[in-house]
């Protein structure tokens, strides 16, 4: 009789469309009400409920009381990190001559994947990062170098703060349009912050697209090179 994790609990919440569109379009990293959700999913409100009481006992989403309003988001990054392989793979299991993940340019070029940056922009970041030895894959795992480190904190993020948390530094995340790695893990979502810190794109409401300023995109795309 099998003794490791049974994947059959998770497998099934997953399975139910209703419950997998929510989980998706929870991936933007935003909180959202029970009523937004239904409308997500084409439910009544007693039906979506229903839903996310299990999502919430399986341990897949998280919910924060605010006044009167109740938002849900997703658990943590390695939810998101998990639906981001199951999105990779159910695009992969598929056999049809189109091109992987979102239609929309905008969503390819950059979006936002739970609190990171996704799509070709950050895919080439990753590139460069690989490139120039500021970090460094071993085993699958994914760390900065010493030089890394120093560039990092250059750009103003605490690195050694971030080291103190339980949240690994840094991961590798498999893009979903693009099919090569991006940069995730607590470096990821502090890169993002940054970038919106210093004007160079914002977040377009309602969406997962992260659009470039023409001065942000050319600060970005120099960065770290």
């Amino acid at each position: 009789m099998p003794t490791g994790p049974s994947i059959a609990r998770i497998g099934a919440l997953l399975g139910n469309p209703a419950r997998a569109n929510m989980i998706t379009t929870l991936m933007g990293g935003q909180a959202l009400t029970a009523s937004e959700l239904a409308g997500v999913a084409d439910l009544s409100a007693a039906t979506a409920s229903g839903h996310l009481r299990q999502l919430l006992d399986g341990g897949l989403l998280a919910v924060v009381s605010q006044g009167r309003h109740r938002y849900y988001r997703l658990a943590g990054p390695e939810v998101a990190a998990t639906i981001e392989s199951l999105m990779n793979f159910a695009e992969q299991s598929v056999q049809r001559p189109m091109r992987p993940g979102p239609r929309d340019p905008e969503m390819r070029k950059a979006r936002v994947c739970y609190d990171h940056l996704a799509g070709e922009s950050a895919v080439a970041l990753f590139a460069r990062l690989t490139r120039r030895n500021l970090i460094v894959l071993d085993d699958g795992g994914v760390d900065l170098t010493g030089q890394g480190e120093h560039e990092f904190m250059a750009f103003g993020i605490d690195v050694a703060a971030l080291r103190k948390d339980k949240r690994p530094v840094c991961r590798t995340c498999l893009d979903w349009s693009e099919r090569r790695t991006h940069l995730a893990g607590a470096l990821g979502a502090q890169l993002l912050s940054q970038v919106f810190e210093r004007g160079w794109a914002r977040r377009i409401s309602g969406t997962r697209i992260v659009r470039f300023t023409p001065h942000g995109e050319g600060q970005f795309g120099k960065l770290f090179e």
